[in-house]
């Protein structure tokens, strides 16, 4: 059974978001929010009864500005979000995916993954690590990675931690999601391709990112991020204009209700718009496509404790909701 989301207050930022909800028994549909907790069911008023989050997205230009407007319409037919289940806002096409993007967080992964024989004191690999952020950030290079979307899951879905899973670990991180095709644009233009942003929890199992058997192939992220459920996403889609600035929003992440990550995303290495900019200049990112952009320093690594069966977490970023995800041990056979 899902944890359910807490009582509704200050759901959001602005005067609506976008939500992909279900009815019991219902199928799936895309819904305008309101921050009072009520619900536009967007099929009727946007005349298609097969119509998805991806599909309105793929339309934005031409939706976006109606959306508003349909927010302060009295005169339509809501009903109350705690009756209907919260889906993964969107089901994109890709998911981008970004590493060592928060100053300390870098830091503090440098040392904890220390390779084999590496025996040399922790103020070297620190110190170390910090000039590898500081060559990165004068050369631009912002390090994106491929995930895929089957592992994305509803923001109060139970996540499953493998049997394989040695160490499970935590990744708060803000998602913006496209709303118009993106090829080689510059990092100005970047921004005018973002529809709105939400929250996503890239979870990631420590003990297989690196590749022991041939460690000159480098990282495996197939098997450490991209378990079924391993990337909880949403509630929401707030609009960007609702977003004042994605440069100084605040992540929070609580593991059955301690803090373990809170921090700015001020401490990025690479902003919103150079992550999506980048991405955008060898691959075509499409209309629902995640582009996340790193993870803050606090997880389970630096704490030394990872997650396992029964485990509850708590994130939040400020103007974006919050998810709530209970962890579940994988049923042996």
């Amino acid at each position: 059974m899902s944890v359910k989301p807490e009582a509704a207050s200050a759901l959001f930022a602005g005067p609506f978001a976008l939500a992909t909800l279900s009815a019991p028994e219902g199928p799936a549909f895309p819904a305008l929010v309101t921050p009072d907790a009520q619900v536009l069911d967007l099929r009727p008023v946007l005349g298609s009864t097969g119509l998805t989050m991806r599909g309105l997205l793929d339309d934005w230009d031409a939706v976006a500005p109606r959306l508003a407007a349909l927010a302060e319409d009295g005169s339509l037919v809501r009903g109350p979000l705690a009756e209907f289940r919260v889906h993964a806002p969107v089901e994109p096409r890709q998911v981008f995916q970004s590493g060592a993007n928060y100053r300390q967080h870098v830091i503090d992964l440098h040392v904890a993954h220390r390779a084999p024989g590496d025996d040399r004191p922790e103020a070297e690999r620190r110190a170390e690590a910090a000039d590898i952020m500081d060559r990165r950030a004068a050369e631009d290079l912002p390090y994106v990675f491929i995930g895929l979307p089957s592992a994305v899951t509803g923001p109060y879905d139970d996540v499953v931690l493998p049997t394989w899973a040695q160490k499970p670990d935590w990744e708060l991180e803000l998602a913006a999601v496209i709303g118009r095709p993106a090829h080689r644009v510059s990092v100005e233009e970047a921004l005018d391709h973002v529809a709105g942003y939400t929250i996503a929890n890239d979870l990631t199992d420590r003990a297989t990112v690196f590749r022991r058997d041939m460690p000159q192939i480098g990282t495996d992220w197939l098997r450490s991020k991209n378990a079924p459920g391993f990337t909880p996403l949403g509630p929401w889609i707030v609009p960007a204009g609702s977003v004042a600035d994605t440069g100084d929003l605040r992540l929070r992440l609580k593991l059955n209700g301690e803090t373990m990550q809170d921090e700015s995303t001020r401490d990025m290495i690479f902003d919103v718009a150079r992550m999506v900019s980048y991405a955008s200049q060898t691959a075509r990112l499409l209309p629902g496509d995640l582009v996340l952009t790193g993870s803050p320093a606090g997880n389970g690594m630096h704490w030394g404790r990872l997650l396992r069966d029964g485990d509850v977490m708590d994130a939040s970023i400020t103007g974006l909701g919050a998810q709530r995800t209970r962890c579940v041990a994988e049923a042996t056979r």
